[in-house]
C-alpha cells in the first residue's frame, strides 16, 4: 500500500485519506517501520476509507429529499423485518430507531434498543435482512464470539455471503450520502 509521510511536532501517528490518497502523518522521530506497522495495523479502515473517497467522486449524491424518503420507507419496513427475526431469535428488543449514519449499518444497545442505516434500503433484502439479524443476535450474546456468530448462522445461514455484499458495496452506499 502507498502512501505519503508527512513528519510534523506530533505526538502520535495518524492516517488521512485526501484527494483519494493516504497521508500519514508522524511525529519526526518515529521510525518507518513502526509507520509500516501503524499502516498494516489499520489496513482495513485505510481501505474502507480509500474507496468511500475514490468512489465518492463517481457516486451521485443523494438529495435531502430521497433520504427522508429512505429514512420513512425504513421506518414502515425495517420494524416488520425485526419482527419476524425476532420470534426465530428467540429474543425481545426495545426501541427501533432509522437513522442516517455514515459509518455504522445498525447497533443494539445494552437495554435491547435497535438502530439502522437507512441507506440499508438501497441494498437487496437480504443484506437488510442480515444486518437485522446481526443486531437481534446481540440480545443474546452482546459481543462478536464464537457463540454469537453460532446463533447468528443458526437463524441466517448465508449471512457470510450477504455481510461479504455489504462490505464491497458499502462504501458505494455510504459515498451517496451529501457532505455535512
Amino acid at each position: 500500500m502507498q502512501y505519503e509521510i508527512v513528519r510534523g511536532n506530533r505526538k502520535t501517528l495518524a492516517a488521512q485519506i485526501k484527494d483519494g490518497k493516504l497521508i500519514v502523518r508522524a511525529p519526526l522521530q518515529i521510525s518507518d517501520e513502526e509507520i509500516d506497522r501503524f499502516v498494516r495495523r489499520h489496513r482495513r479502515w485505510i481501505e474502507t476509507n480509500l474507496t468511500r473517497s475514490q468512489t465518492a467522486k463517481t457516486v451521485r449524491m443523494l438529495t435531502p429529499a430521497e433520504l427522508c424518503t429512505l429514512a420513512e420507507r425504513a421506518k414502515r419496513v425495517i420494524p416488520e423485518r425485526v419482527a419476524y427475526y425476532a420470534r426465530l431469535v428467540g429474543v425481545t428488543y426495545g426501541k427501533i430507531t432509522v437513522r442516517t449514519q455514515r459509518s455504522r449499518w445498525g447497533s443494539c444497545s445494552g437495554r435491547g434498543n435497535l438502530n439502522f442505516n437507512c441507506l440499508l434500503m438501497l441494498a437487496p433484502p437480504r443484506v437488510l435482512d442480515s444486518v437485522v439479524v446481526h443486531e437481534l443476535c446481540h440480545r443474546k450474546q452482546m459481543n462478536h464470539s464464537d457463540r454469537f456468530y453460532a446463533e447468528l448462522l443458526r437463524v441466517f445461514p448465508d449471512y457470510r455471503e450477504q455481510n461479504e455484499w455489504l462490505k464491497e458495496n458499502g462504501a458505494r452506499l455510504l459515498a451517496m450520502l451529501p457532505e455535512k
